[in-house]
C-alpha cells in the first residue's frame, strides 16, 4: 500500500493509506497516459523526423532561442530561389539554441516549410522519450497486473 501524510503537520502521527484498489487504478491510469503520450505524441513526431532524412539539406539562420524540443522553433533558410520561414516539429534537438545560429536543416523539396534540424532527422528528441514512455506503460501494466493478482489471492485466501 502506498502511505500518504494526512498533511496535518501534528504530533499525532496518523498517516492515511492509499487502498489496495485505489493502488491498482492508480496504476492503470499511469500506463494508460504513459501509453497515449507514447503511442500517440512521441511516437508520430519521431516518425516526422525520421520522414525528412532524405529532405534537401540546406543552411538556415535560427530566428527564436531556446530549446526546440516542444516545437515552435523559427528558422529562416532559402530555398528555390526564395526565402522560406519554417517552424521546426515538435522533439526537435534539446539543445538550446539562440536567435541567429547557423544550423543544418533538411526540408522538403515539395513543401519548404517542412523541415527539420539534419541532426534530428534519426527520430531526433522525441526518440528516445517514446522508448521510455512506452516501456513506463508496461511496466506500470505489469505492476497493475501483479497487484490485481495479488488482491484476487487475498480476497480467494480470506
Amino acid at each position: 500500500m502506498t502511505t500518504v501524510s494526512n498533511g496535518t503537520g501534528g504530533s499525532n502521527g496518523t498517516k492515511e493509506t492509499l487502498g489496495p484498489r485505489a493502488s491498482l487504478w492508480l496504476s492503470l491510469v499511469l500506463a494508460l497516459l504513459f501509453g497515449a503520450l507514447s503511442g500517440l505524441v512521441l511516437h508520430p513526431a519521431a516518425q516526422h523526423l525520421r520522414s525528412l532524412a532524405d529532405g534537401r539539406p540546406v543552411r538556415a539562420t535560427m530566428l527564436t532561442n531556446g530549446p526546440c524540443m516542444t516545437g515552435g522553433c523559427l528558422v529562416s533558410f532559402e530555398a528555390g530561389g526564395r526565402d522560406v520561414l519554417a517552424e521546426l516539429p515538435a522533439g526537435s534537438g534539446s539543445k538550446a539554441l539562440s536567435a541567429g545560429d547557423s544550423v543544418d536543416v533538411r526540408y522538403r523539396a515539395d513543401d519548404p516549410r517542412v523541415a527539420a534540424l539534419a541532426r534530428d532527422v534519426d527520430g531526433g528528441g522525441a526518440a528516445i522519450p517514446a522508448v521510455v514512455s512506452g516501456a513506463l506503460a508496461l511496466f506500470f501494466t505489469l505492476f497493475a497486473c501483479w497487484w490485481a493478482l495479488a488482491l484476487w489471492r487475498r480476497r480467494s485466501v480470506g
